[in-house]
């Protein structure tokens, strides 16, 4: 877990946590209504995947627009890292597994000896996997049998280390007056991400720093010392833009310069400079906002056409902001309070469609991917929500973008709608 995010998250699990939500409408919340409510795929199933029809539990006997489809629980460990692509999904925990499934069902498994895996990605035929030694895994698909992952390779690959060793120059100072060579992640890994443009990998790390990697050769090419804490996310933008952001409670803008095959990354702006410690950052799919989740359970976010300006706050957490993901007009932020919140922008309002309740433990990850088998007529836009917590289960939603906001009784609760940035 976040350093900054780990009281907040262990205060969450607590058994007698009631939603504050759970006044609404229960159509306008999940497919599941009241987490008070006993649930079927809240029971757990040491050896089996459970999934549920919605179907079967809507009174009119048709799905809700933000629905819970199913849930995979597995006892062996806290989920902490997700991907998904079409009808796949990889989750990683603190066991020693990776494990696959497709289209609802396990499908394969693959042992890292790392232990607890922190971040996952999906790139083509290969998986890249960031782990609490500091280390990245490279594994590849097999093209004749799809369930078969071989691992390739481990980042920095040995010989580079060795190599890098041998020159005093590539050795830095880390924590502790202790020194290591520069390619080499010193604390655990906190996140990854890929930019699809050059093929270029980001890893953030515990260590303060992020780097950068080619992930055709597996080589390590830059370090960025980014922040005066743990670095809790990076995530690539269009134009050669990054942000990251740290426990130190600062979002920064990095741009990327190529001078022939040298990279290099140059502090262009810090957004936020705060108390709270920044736990995660999503940006929507045409790089016009970026979002950073916080331990004091707000959601900041910047708008790039407006010159970076601060667009506002998003309030809708009791506690920590664990994971973001934004997909088409829609951002969902999960939470140690144990719900995640379905944000819908229009211009630069947002406003909170629904709050997805059942998880029983801290929201530590979420990962969204096109819906493209439950598309209602009329080209209604529907997304899979994948949510990992730290009750060991994996929970699969079908949330829509045309869904009508949370009304009623909202009033009580104050004012669901996103609040402009002031000047200070």
């Amino acid at each position: 877990m976040d350093h900054s995010a780990s009281s907040a998250s262990s205060s969450a699990d607590t058994a007698d946590r009631q939603s504050t939500f759970s006044a609404y409408d229960i159509t306008r919340l999940s497919g599941e209504g009241s987490p008070m409510m006993r649930s079927p795929w809240n029971q757990p199933a040491p050896f089996s995947a459970e999934w549920s029809d919605p179907g079967k539990s809507s009174a009119a006997g048709a799905q809700p627009q933000h629905s819970l489809i199913g849930s995979l629980v597995r006892e062996e460990g806290h989920i902490y890292s997700l991907a998904a692509r079409k009808d796949i999904l990889y989750t990683g925990s603190d066991s020693k597994n990776i494990r696959v499934w497709k289209n609802m069902n396990e499908y394969a498994v693959f042992k890292s000896n790392s232990g607890l895996v922190k971040a996952i990605i999906i790139s083509g035929d290969k998986i890249f996997t960031g782990h609490q030694d500091g280390k990245i895994r490279v594994w590849k698909i097999n093209q004749k049998d799809p369930s078969v992952h071989k691992r390739i390779g481990t980042m920095p690959m040995f010989f580079d280390i060795f190599k890098a060793s041998i020159k005093p120059s590539n050795y830095v100072e880390v924590k502790r007056k202790r020194t290591a060579v520069w390619i080499k992640h010193t604390d655990a890994i906190s996140c990854l991400s890929m930019c699809s443009e050059t093929g270029l990998l980001y890893s953030a790390s515990w260590d303060r720093t992020f780097k950068v990697w080619r992930a055709e050769n597996f080589k390590c090419i830059e370090s960025v010392k980014s922040h005066d804490d743990a670095v809790n996310a990076v995530v690539t933008s269009g134009g050669g833009v990054v942000y990251s952001g740290s426990a130190d409670g600062t979002v920064k803008v990095w741009q990327r310069e190529q001078k022939g095959k040298a990279v290099k990354h140059s502090l262009v702006q810090t957004l936020l400079s705060q108390e709270s410690a920044v736990t995660s950052l999503a940006v929507n799919d045409s790089g016009s906002v970026v979002y950073s989740g916080s331990s004091d359970g707000v959601v900041n976010f910047w708008e790039k056409e407006k010159q970076m300006a601060h667009g506002g706050v998003l309030k809708g957490h009791k506690l920590a902001v664990l994971s973001l993901a934004a997909a088409g007009c829609l951002l969902f932020s999960g939470s140690a309070d144990k719900t995640i919140c379905v944000w819908r922008r229009e211009g630069n309002v947002h406003t909170c469609l629904s709050v997805l309740t059942g998880h029983t433990g801290p929201v530590k990850c979420v990962t969204v991917d096109h819906d493209g088998d439950t598309a209602a007529e009329g080209g209604e836009k529907k997304w899979l929500v994948y949510s990992g917590s730290l009750d060991k289960s994996v929970k699969v939603w079908s949330v829509s973008e045309t869904a009508p906001e949370m009304g009623g009784d909202s009033g009580r609760y104050g004012n669901w709608d996103s609040i402009p940035s002031a000047k200070y």
